[in-house]
């Protein structure tokens, strides 16, 4: 293992341990110190310095914002279906394991946005967090980064939008609530896995799904809108109608007010590890999805078809409007709505 040659330091008064030297890819993004502590065993935080906290998405790109924040790279969800896998690779780590235990904190993201926002040439554009990896997955819990970034965000009159699996996010909501009295705020909760147990396999990290049921209606206590991201429905593992109708069901029950549905992509370095997951624990599934997907990243038309109407009437009846994915990460007032949506709503 490449991390093997990093030397570790010991501080016995923290209990935390200080790994030296880098990977070339953390120098280049800013490196402090890399650290290992008891309360995340198994992982390592490598805390950063940034340059910048606003990250303009490409012009031509199909999905609705231009501005996105992403305090931490690596998520402790440990999603194996994660399409942001790909981007540890750009600091020379994997997106296997690495992308679940190597986590890089850009600590000083709040100050730095706050310059950022105080230019002349900011025109208050919505920006979105939860796009890449989630703000709220356990590290917030220790780094508490997005308070200051709530914060810079409101006090500069920047509309803002948070997608997001973690309950840390009831935290904040008190915040939100003020920010909202400012600022248009949108807020919405991924769950599309109510089985605990298959949740537990690809989703490992993050919340139960009666914690994040909870947190949806902590949200609409809160006197926000709460719009679910249902995404991704997993091909021959969650996708019957019966399985459908329980998890739209028990979303309405929660008080969400809108849902859209995805199915799963696999993009990049994603197909395989996923696929080596599948292979792990249903290997009877794997023709399934090579007859679905082939050797590319989306499934075949015939099967989104099929996906598309079954949930469509699942929605209607229990009251779930579909969105667009634009209005997943735009305020209501501020919706994008000349851009096209980065996939299709349902399938």
């Amino acid at each position: 293992m490449r991390w093997d040659a990093q030397l570790l330091e010991s501080d016995k008064d923290s209990g935390e341990d200080f790994a030296r030297p880098a990977l070339p890819g953390l120098e280049r993004a800013g490196l402090v110190r890399s650290v290992q502590t008891p309360e995340f065993s198994g992982v390592t935080f490598h805390e950063v310095l940034c340059k910048s906290a606003l990250n303009k998405v490409p012009e031509g790109s199909r999905v609705p914002m231009r501005w996105t924040i992403n305090p931490t790279r690596g998520c402790l969800h440990q999603c194996v279906y994660c399409f942001a896998r790909g981007s540890h690779e750009y600091l020379d780590l994997d997106a296997g394991r690495d992308f679940d235990t190597q986590i890089v904190v850009k600590v000083n993201i709040a100050a730095v946005l706050r310059k950022e926002l105080g230019r002349r040439s900011w025109k208050r554009e919505t920006v979105a967090l939860g796009t890449n990896t989630d703000p709220y997955h356990r590290a917030e819990g220790r780094y508490r980064l997005m308070p200051g970034i709530i914060g810079a965000l409101a006090d500069h009159g920047t509309p803002m939008s948070i997608l997001t699996k973690g309950t840390l996010l009831r935290r904040d909501l008190p915040l939100l609530s003020v920010a909202a009295q400012s600022v248009p705020v949108t807020i919405g909760i991924s769950l599309a896995l109510l089985d605990e147990d298959l949740r537990r396999q690809v989703e490992p990290g993050a919340p139960t799904a009666k914690a994040r049921l909870d947190l949806i209606s902590a949200v609409r206590e809160a006197g926000f809108d709460c719009h679910v991201m249902a995404s991704p429905i997993l091909p021959a593992l969650k996708d019957s109608r019966a399985e459908l109708d329980e998890l739209f069901g028990a979303l309405a029950a929660a008080g969400a007010t809108s849902v859209t549905a995805s199915e799963l992509f696999l993009r990049g370095p994603t197909r395989n590890w996923y696929l080596t997951w599948l292979g792990d624990n249903h290997p009877a599934l794997l023709r399934t999805y090579r007859r679905i997907y082939g050797r590319g990243s989306h499934p075949a038309p015939e099967y989104r078809q099929w996906l598309r109407e079954r949930i469509t009437p699942l929605l209607d009846k229990h009251g779930l409007s579909g969105m667009g994915y634009d209005e997943v990460h735009v305020p209501r007032n501020q919706v994008l709505t000349a851009q096209p949506p980065v996939q299709p709503t349902l399938f």
